[in-house]
């Protein structure tokens, strides 16, 4: 019978990896990384929606979840919302993660209703010229990307309670304009 030994080096060994792969999860630099990808997704998926807002009204409307008279609404306030939730998140502004988070889940309820359904429509994701939507035809590529932007948006909620820092306050934007304008 072999008698297990505990060695404690490999003790000390086995805490500094895990302390820089700690370290490297806690980074300034990773949770700037996974928010500025986020924010540019939202900020692409907004700006091509909102040059084509006829064509986006159009894959709105195939979904078949609003009437007729709210698609073109839906088509304009949408990427507005993308756009200002993608600056926000750039600028890691108070409430923009939020807006990004339930814009997210929202649209991962959507595509789950047409994968349910079976639907064989461009999940419009990008508007409705997307590369995606010429080569696969299909939501679940769209719905498996969702998730795994959800993985990093966990990661930026994670990363900010572990570290307790909170997002900087549209206010502070506002009151420096203003005290440029007043000095």
């Amino acid at each position: 019978m072999q008698k297990f030994t505990f060695n404690s080096n490999q003790l000390s060994a086995a805490n500094l990896r895990s302390a820089s792969f700690q370290d490297i999860l806690l980074s300034i630099w990773l949770y700037r990384l996974i928010r500025m990808a986020i924010a540019a997704i939202f900020l692409w998926s907004g700006l091509t929606k909102i040059v084509d807002t006829g064509g986006f009204a159009v894959i709105i409307g195939a979904y078949g979840l609003i009437p007729e008279t709210w698609v073109m609404p839906v088509a304009v306030v949408l990427p507005v919302l993308e756009l200002l939730a993608g600056i926000g998140l750039l600028l890691d502004v108070a409430g923009s993660l939020a807006l990004v988070t339930g814009l997210l889940v929202w649209f991962m309820a959507i595509l789950g209703y047409g994968i349910i359904l079976g639907l064989d429509v461009d999940c419009g994701c990008f508007g409705p010229e997307e590369p995606e939507a010429k080569v696969f035809h299909g939501l679940r590529s769209a719905f498996y990307r969702d998730f795994l932007i959800l993985a990093g948006i966990v990661y930026l909620y994670v990363w900010r309670y572990v570290r307790t820092v909170k997002p900087v306050r549209w206010t502070i934007f506002f009151n420096a304009n203003t005290q440029k304008e007043n000095g």
